[in-house]
């Protein structure tokens, strides 16, 4: 008896959590058409016509975010007010109805790995050497590693397979860092050669990746330790290393996260799942911040389905149980979700509050895994609550959430500045001088592949363009 409460209680957990991590990866939009599918669906799932508060449950007026929810907490208080809301007038930020919705929707631009990356490369390639990686770049998997090899590339092109294999490897230093790797392995190998410009790297991490990584997955550590002959806390240095900064599918940070990819596809047109504005439009005040909950009333459980269950036969009454306890886990988990995005915009907000007033030089370097820790939640749980979410911040406009993690963001800003006023085309040589000399140290291929990411061409190039 006992076992068998144990297991319905364990399976109960379990699918209450599934369905929480399933719900919290998924947009505004994308959780209105699941709503509307299970009220379709599920008879015992009612939608109540009211416009209520999911925070407080106040009844609220007939338009605006919560008066209650939505004001400081204290006339001295500068911290962000962030609240869950129900409000179907997303592009206004002060409540003042649906007058300032544009005439046209807001629209994102979706382009695929292979253009994306071509687009960051095309400044560095030879005018005859780009026709060579857009082919590379369409023999890519799903994972952005190559199904072909470079002396089929060489022999098609015929070209040299080292002519061939530069390509590649400017290739994979461009973002996301590691595509057009042959496997995982070294897609994570040129991660850390990349991220040595940056940051300090753990010894042995180089020797782990290339012999040890199937004994690292099964935290096998004490036995790496003894075949590289060092110590178990150095190899469990290297793991965390790899856990946090390395991904070893390079492909799957363009269309998603590792555990939860985005296949929604190339999408046209979106509205934003939360804002951000100043308190009354006066950027004296707080920042608030609006997370969309697209709810047009209040879900409940049936209560007349509920009563009748009582008086169906045997037969049916099975059935009729699973679906009010469908109905209720959805409502739960859908509370679960607000209170997973409430906890993690607080603490994002607080942040990168110089990046959302000040722009993209402000954006402070942080990563999924040092956000999870502070909020005491799993690595994923916070990638599942970013994947394909946007925000519009106080200026009207529309980033992804992503672009809180954006650790190259505020650099290549200060480049791209430097370069806009520039007397002579700098080299990148020039560039990286001149950013030790402001402190920040960089090398000067890591200035070459952000100039590349902002589609600037090299120094040379701007002297024609300019003549």
């Amino acid at each position: 008896m006992l076992q068998n409460q144990w297991q319905q209680t364990t399976t109960h957990t379990s699918a209450h959590l599934a369905q929480t991590m399933t719900l919290l990866s998924l947009t505004a939009a994308e959780l209105q058409q699941k709503i509307d599918s299970e009220l379709a669906n599920n008879p015992a799932l009612e939608l109540v016509e009211e416009r209520r508060c999911p925070m407080c449950k106040r009844i609220l007026p007939p338009s605006g975010p919560c008066p209650i929810c939505s004001q400081p907490a204290s006339d001295n208080s500068d911290d962000p007010i962030v609240f869950i809301s129900p409000r179907e007038d997303f592009y206004t930020g002060s409540g003042t109805g649906t007058s300032e919705i544009p005439d046209e929707p807001f629209a994102s631009e979706m382009i695929d790995l292979p253009t994306y990356v071509l687009k960051q490369a095309a400044a560095d390639l030879q005018v005859e050497d780009r026709l060579i990686a857009a082919y590379i770049l369409n023999h890519l998997d799903e994972d952005g590693f190559l199904t072909i090899t470079p002396i089929e590339v060489a022999r098609y092109h015929h070209r040299l397979p080292s002519e061939i294999q530069e390509i590649i490897e400017l290739l994979k230093r461009c973002d996301p860092v590691g595509v057009c790797s042959a496997n995982p392995a070294e897609a994570m190998l040129a991660q850390v050669e990349s991220l040595e410009e940056s940051m300090e790297v753990p010894a042995m991490t180089r020797e782990v990746i290339e012999g040890y990584l199937s004994k690292l997955s099964q935290h096998h550590f004490s036995e790496i330790a003894r075949s590289l002959k060092t110590s178990t806390q150095q190899i469990q240095l290297v793991a965390n290393f790899i856990s946090e900064n390395l991904n070893p599918f390079p492909a799957r940070a363009h269309w998603g996260d590792v555990r939860n990819p985005n296949e929604s596809g190339s999408e046209a047109f979106h509205q934003p799942d939360v804002l951000i504005y100043h308190l009354n439009d006066n950027s004296a005040n707080p920042l608030v911040v609006e997370i969309i909950l697209p709810v047009r009333g209040t879900l409940k459980v049936n209560q007349l389905f509920k009563e009748t269950l009582k008086t169906v036969d045997e037969e049916h009454a099975g059935e009729w149980k699973e679906d009010i306890e469908k109905a209720s886990l959805l409502i739960k988990c859908i509370q679960q979700r607000s209170n997973a995005m409430k906890l993690l915009m607080e603490q994002l907000v607080v942040i990168q509050k110089n990046y959302i007033i000040g722009g993209d030089k402000n954006m402070a370097p942080l990563t999924r895994a040092k956000i999870a820790e502070e909020l005491g939640l799993h690595e994923s749980t916070i990638s599942r609550a970013v994947s394909g979410k946007t925000i519009q911040l106080p200026n009207k406009k529309i980033v992804p959430l992503a672009v809180f993690f954006d650790r190259s963001l505020s650099l290549r800003t200060t480049i791209k500045e430097m370069i806009e006023a520039e007397d002579h085309p700098l080299s990148d040589s020039e560039i990286k001088e001149k950013l030790e000399e402001d402190g920040i140290s960089i090398a000067r291929r890591t200035v070459a592949k952000y100039r590349s990411m902002e589609g600037i061409l090299p120094a040379h190039l701007r002297s024609k363009s300019k003549n």
